[in-house]
């Protein structure tokens, strides 16, 4: 039986894909086939035009109040049913030390990380250093120190960094989430036919796990079928 997708596109900037992350690894927990799930995190930048560091002398919330228009009172209530949210997933959301810029970079750690096989703790370690740490995302030393930590090679990620290495990987990911209409995350693409939008609760994840494992397991059987007639003759 070969293994279940699921690629997820999202950002380490978007507190919901940081509540998505849980979420989908709650739903695995529940899943009976969750060995054979593969899952790879594709790259959405919520705003590549961010500089490498924000302006710390305007506050996330006003950020925020600017970007939807509103007032900073009602943004302060958008933060803080967010946090709420968050915390019911065991997360801890601290918009009050989050320091943002760009995510480019990390995202292209990220595709370092996929071919090291340590992808998913790399994206734990910066969705952890930017929501409850404060830790500058758009800072070399700081993705480096997020690398190693996620156990990649400290000189093999600060080559990557130093130079353009998988920039082309993450603008890559960016156009097919542009061709599916992906326009916000996280999306959870799960083999390749079933697509979810939004941190969904983890009995939903988990519903759409068994129906692309049912389709997935029919078409091998059906593909064992014809291989075995085949073989006689």
């Amino acid at each position: 039986m070969p293994q279940l997708r699921v690629d997820i596109w999202s950002d380490i900037a978007c507190p919901w894909c940081y509540v998505g992350k849980r979420r989908i690894e709650a739903a695995l927990k529940q899943f009976e086939h969750r060995d054979d799930v593969n899952i790879v995190w594709r790259s959405f930048e919520l705003d590549p035009s961010a500089p490498p560091i924000r302006d710390p002398s305007v506050s996330y919330v006003a950020r925020l109040a600017r970007k939807y228009r509103s007032t900073e009172a009602e943004a302060e209530a958008t933060l803080k049913r967010m946090t709420d949210a968050a915390a019911e997933d065991g997360l801890s959301l601290r918009f009050d030390q989050i320091r943002p810029g760009n995510t480019f970079d990390a995202h292209r750690l990220l595709h370092l990380a996929l071919e090291r096989g340590r992808q998913d703790p790399l994206k734990e370690r910066l969705l952890l250093a930017y929501f409850t740490e404060g830790e500058l995302m758009g800072e070399q030393s700081t993705l480096v120190r997020m690398g190693t930590e996620a156990g990649l090679d400290e000189a093999e990620a600060r080559g990557v960094l130093d130079g353009d290495a998988y920039g082309q990987q993450v603008r890559d990911d960016q156009a097919e989430a542009r061709e599916r209409g992906i326009n916000g995350v996280p999306f959870y693409l799960v083999a390749d036919r079933i697509g979810v939008s939004g941190a969904q609760s983890p009995e939903s994840l988990c519903h759409v796990l068994r129906q692309a494992w049912a389709h997935l397991s029919k078409s091998a059987n059906s593909a064992a079928a014809t291989e075995a007639a085949e073989q006689r003759g």
